[in-house]
C-alpha cells in the first residue's frame, strides 16, 4: 500500500476533523480538481454542482466566505426546513437541504478520491521564533563551538530573551512563496543542495475577509478556518555565512518546490474552540518527534493577523503560519533523508502523511 492510499484509509477509519464539515480540494481518478464539502463520515460533495458554479474553487469560496458559510452548514446536514423560519419559502436553500438529506444523491465516498492542498494561497505569512521552547532548543543547537557559556547558561539566556519578546509584543514574520505548497499526502522532494532538511509542523490560519490594519480584537473575524502546514526548512542555509550582517536567507532555506505540505482540510473557525489549545504532533517513521500544545505560542493567531495587517494587506485564501513547537530535527540530531515518512496532526484538523524522496540528479 502506498503512503497516499494508506493515509486515505486511515482517514476514513478515524474521525476526520472537529465539527460538522470541512472544506478541501479533491479529484476523482482522471478528473479535474474540485472544491469539496467533506463530512465526518467520509462523504464528499462537489461544491461546483451543489452551488451551481462550474468554475468554483476553494479560493473563490473563501472570497465570499461569510455569505456562503450558512449554506455550507445546511449542505452538511443543517436544520430541517420546517424547523427554521428563516429558510421557509427559499427554494434555493430548500434544495440544499434536500441534497444534504439524500446520502445516495451526489455525495461521493472519500476513499475513492485524491486529496490535494485545500487552497492555493496568494500569500504565505510565516511566523518565526513563536514557540518559546522551540526557540530555546534551536538556539542551543546552533551555538558556536567556541561559545564560552554552558548549555544551561545559554538556554537560560535565550529564555530571558523570549520573555522580553513577549513583553515587548513584537512578533517576527516573513514571507513564503505559494509554489512551496503541495498536498497533504504527496511526496516531498529533498533538493540535492539541501544538506540539513528539517520538519516544522504548524497550525495555519486561513484568511477570508481582506484584512488591513485590523486590531487584535477584530483579527479573528477575518479568519475562515484552520489547517495543517509542515514548513520544511534546510537548516544548513538558514544563515548567510558569507554575509553575517545580513542575517537569515529565508528564500533559500524554505522555498523549494513542495516544501510546504498543506492540509488535508480547512476546518471552519467556529469548529475550533480555542486555537491556543491544540496539540501539534509530528511522527517520523512512527516515532513521535513533536508533541506540544499551541499554548506555548508567544503570540496567538489574533496577534499575528493584526501584526501582519499593519504592514501588508491579507487577502482571502492567504495563510498565516503560526510557528512550530519544540522537537525539530536539529533538536534530535536527526534530519530528513530519503524514504522518511512524516505523519503530522493538529487537534481537530485531521492528519497528513508525506514521504521524503531524494531529488534525482543527472
Amino acid at each position: 500500500m502506498s503512503v497516499k492510499s494508506a493515509a486515505a484509509a486511515a482517514a476514513v477509519s478515524a474521525p476526520l476533523f472537529a465539527g460538522p464539515f470541512a472544506v478541501g480540494t479533491l479529484s476523482a481518478p482522471g478528473g479535474a480538481a474540485f472544491p469539496g464539502l467533506v463530512v465526518p463520515d467520509g462523504r464528499v460533495l462537489d461544491l461546483r454542482t451543489a452551488l451551481d458554479e462550474p468554475a468554483l474553487t476553494v479560493l473563490s469560496l473563501l472570497e465570499r466566505w461569510d455569505e456562503e458559510l450558512p449554506r455550507l452548514h445546511r449542505l452538511a446536514g443543517g436544520p430541517d426546513l420546517a424547523g427554521d423560519p428563516d429558510l421557509a419559502g427559499d427554494p434555493d436553500l430548500a434544495g440544499d437541504l434536500v441534497l444534504a438529506g439524500d446520502p445516495a444523491g451526489d455525495w461521493l465516498p472519500l476513499d475513492g478520491l485524491s486529496v490535494h492542498a485545500p487552497v492555493e494561497p496568494r500569500q504565505i505569512f510565516q511566523s518565526g521564533a513563536n514557540y518559546r521552547q522551540h526557540v530555546i532548543d534551536l538556539e542551543a543547537a546552533h551555538r558556536a563551538k567556541d561559545d564560552p557559556r554552558t548549555v544551561e547558561e545559554a538556554r537560560a539566556e535565550i529564555a530571558a530573551l523570549m520573555d522580553k519578546r513577549a513583553a515587548d509584543d513584537l512578533p517576527y514574520v516573513f514571507i513564503g512563496l505559494p509554489t512551496t505548497i503541495t498536498g497533504p499526502y504527496d511526496d516531498v522532494v529533498l533538493p540535492s543542495w539541501a544538506k540539513k532538511p528539517d520538519w516544522e509542523l504548524e497550525l495555519a490560519a486561513v484568511i477570508s475577509r481582506p484584512a488591513y490594519r485590523v486590531t487584535v480584537e477584530e483579527a479573528l473575524d477575518h479568519v475562515a478556518g484552520y489547517t495543517i502546514a509542515n514548513d520544511l526548512t534546510d537548516r544548513a542555509t538558514v544563515f548567510r555565512r558569507d554575509m553575517p550582517a545580513i542575517g537569515t536567507d529565508w528564500l533559500r532555506c524554505k522555498n523549494a518546490p513542495g516544501f510546504t505540505p498543506l492540509g488535508p482540510w480547512i476546518v471552519p473557525a467556529g469548529s475550533v474552540a480555542d486555537p491556543s489549545d491544540l496539540r501539534v504532533t509530528l511522527k517520523l517513521n512512527g516515532e513521535t518527534m513533536q508533541d506540544e500544545s499551541t499554548e506555548d505560542m508567544i503570540f496567538g493567531v489574533a496577534r499575528l493577523v493584526s501584526y501582519i495587517s499593519q504592514s501588508a494587506q491579507l487577502l482571502p485564501g492567504d495563510l498565516v503560519l503560526t510557528g512550530s513547537p519544540a522537537g525539530n530535527g536539529m533538536h534530535w540530531g536527526r534530519l530528513l533523508r530519503d524514504g522518511d515518512v512524516m505523519d503530522g496532526s493538529v487537534t481537530g484538523l485531521g492528519a497528513q502523511r508525506t514521504r521524503c524522496v531524494a531529488e534525482e540528479t543527472p
